[in-house]
């Protein structure tokens, strides 16, 4: 019997996911009784015993509540015996009041404990969901080096209704940045649709204005067969840029849906804005574009950097409700790597927001840094 106690004893132990967290409260229940021992009759520690328990269920689980739990009761008892005063109204009180707040204590670990689990499951869908949908980017894809950088605005999710990818074709690098109307968990079903489009086309051979047509249509017939009621499909669009860097011309077509204009960095020079003269109407819009996707060429030579970025990025707003001049901002950052690019990106929209962004937020920046690798 003693051997089995112990063995139960040492598998609550085991179970307590901070163990350090019950130094403090057993020792105050040690003290507690002893020094109730030499005061007078007329003072009485005892119901500081719950410190120790709530202290106990602040950092562990029900099991090492419960023990903490029975320690203090039978500290208690242990010092009413030793005042003679077991049977007393006072003490009688103070014994239901401990064993009723411990038996709560332990109850609502319990409630939080299966919250907490249940929210790791969920993180661990919404992770395996974004590595699915939202793949993240490789940091070189031929002679272009890449750096990307993702906000949801959701809380404890990962994906939105923003978009990127990236793809090798025997030449060249395909890159889509988009905007899914809407944001955040309500638009994966969107995100996918178009995301999946551009994968399934990107890698063959075809043109760029193709390939737009392709993910059009694409685009256009999920949305239409997955949406329900159908009268939603004209309030369901993608805003988005295509991209094509040849390795061996120093250029890169654009071709662009609807969505804001990448940004062309160059060190000691101007920020330049691509600007398409006739953007094509978002992805799921077709029927109004009659089938037009005109790329527009810009140079881009080695050392020369390109930011792709949503909206959410152009448009949040500071205490006082005006934009966030991206523009303006990054041309002091022009001379940084991609990922150092995005870290002060993002830092800097953070502060300038004054806390959590209102809308989905993407950002791509990519460098042409020479000669291609191997896809």
């Amino acid at each position: 019997m003693t051997t089995s106690v112990a063995e139960k004893l040492r598998e609550w132990w085991r179970a307590c996911p901070q163990p350090h967290w019950l130094i403090g409260p057993v020792l105050l229940i040690v003290a507690i009784p002893v020094a109730d021992g030499f005061l007078p009759p007329d003072i009485h520690l005892a119901h500081l015993l719950v410190v120790a328990v709530a202290i106990t269920a602040m950092g562990t689980g029900p099991r090492p509540t419960a023990l903490v739990g029975a320690f203090a009761v039978l500290a208690l008892v242990g010092a009413a015996v030793e005042r003679r005063t077991l049977t007393t109204e006072s003490v009688i009180v103070e014994l239901s009041s401990l064993a009723v707040l411990c038996g709560l204590l332990v109850f609502f670990t319990s409630l939080r404990n299966r919250r907490e689990r249940e929210l790791i499951r969920v993180r661990t869908v919404s992770d395996a969901t974004q590595r699915v949908v939202l793949r993240p980017l490789p940091e070189r894809a031929g002679p272009v080096s890449l750096a990307s950088a993702y906000r949801s605005a959701e809380a404890d999710t990962g994906i939105g209704g923003d978009l990127y990818a990236v793809v090798r074709t025997g030449g060249s690098t395909r890159l889509i940045i988009g905007d899914v109307r809407g944001k955040g968990l309500a638009t994966i079903s969107d995100t996918a649709i178009a995301l999946g489009a551009f994968r399934s086309a990107a890698h063959r051979e075809m043109p760029l204005p193709e390939l737009a047509a392709y993910v059009e249509d694409s685009v256009r017939w999920g949305l239409r067969e997955f949406s329900e009621p159908a009268e939603d499909v004209p309030e369901r669009f993608v805003t988005a840029v295509l991209l094509d860097i040849p390795d061996e011309q120093p250029v890169v077509h654009v071709i662009s849906c609807g969505h804001p204009p990448p940004l062309l960095l160059r060190p000691g020079a101007a920020t330049a804005t691509l600007a398409v003269p006739e953007p094509a109407p978002p992805l799921g819009l077709g029927v109004i574009s009659e089938g037009a996707y005109a790329p527009v060429s810009f140079p881009f030579a080695p050392g020369d950097r390109l930011l792709l970025y949503t909206d959410g990025v152009t448009e949040a707003r500071d205490r006082r409700g005006v934009f966030y001049p991206l523009a303006e901002r990054v041309a002091a950052w022009a001379d940084h790597r991609p990922d150092q690019l995005l870290r002060r990106i993002t830092a800097d929209l953070e502060t300038y927001v004054g806390g959590r962004l209102n809308d989905d937020m993407a950002m791509i920046a990519l460098e042409r840094d020479g000669q291609p690798t191997a896809a």
